[in-house]
């Protein structure tokens, strides 16, 4: 009983998510975090940040995945079907249904200013998201070396308009730190066998 109150929960605050998110991806994040860590209490604030971290990292929006990880910790994977079908209801509705009148819906005045108001409001989310994870990041001298190198990079290739994917700054990102990690731990051995020797 207690575990089906759970998925019912988890099916209600996604649902709620996928209903009142516009713009997907970074976007969600804050809404995502209002209710996962502030209101919800079901991560932290470093689990979170990796989570979403994962989630961009792997095929699939981010709330698709973060509903699914969240839901499979809560209840399991009945909570994780629960939470991942619910985040899914709201946006396959909305899309079906306009996909049924697309040309007489967006020959409406109100709604071309409805989406131009949208796009304003995406844009805030996702700068909004931007800041706080980069607050919330510990600030070591490879966080802020990756951090500064890709915004800069960013901008330049926006600027001169050249076409780069944004995998692949996950991926050099993710061999960088996986690099840097493998260099520590090599030293660390080290250390750890010169010491014993000296014994």
């Amino acid at each position: 009983m207690k575990k089906l109150k759970l998925c019912l929960t988890l099916f209600l605050t996604m649902l709620k998510i996928g209903l009142f998110t516009f713009g997907g991806g970074y976007a969600m994040i804050t809404l995502l975090e209002n209710e996962f860590v502030t209101k919800r209490k079901w991560l932290e604030n470093d689990e979170f940040v990796n989570i979403v971290a994962i989630a961009e990292s792997t095929p699939g929006p981010v709330a698709i995945n973060s509903a699914t990880y969240v839901g499979y910790k809560m209840a399991g994977v009945a909570g994780s079907v629960a939470a991942t079908i619910a985040v899914c209801i709201p946006s396959f509705v909305i899309i079906y249904l306009i996909s049924l009148f697309f040309e007489a819906f967006m020959q409406l005045e109100y709604v071309a200013y409805a989406f131009e108001g949208i796009q304003v409001c995406v844009i805030f989310l996702i700068a909004s998201a931007g800041v706080k994870m980069f607050l919330k990041l510990p600030k070591t001298a490879f966080n802020i070396t990756i951090f500064i190198a890709a915004a800069a990079c960013m901008i330049v290739l926006s600027v001169l308009a050249i076409s780069f994917s944004s995998i692949y700054y996950v991926l050099i990102s993710a061999g960088l730190a996986l690099a840097v990690y493998l260099v520590t731990f090599i030293r660390g051995r080290r250390k750890q066998n010169g010491g014993e020797d000296k014994k």
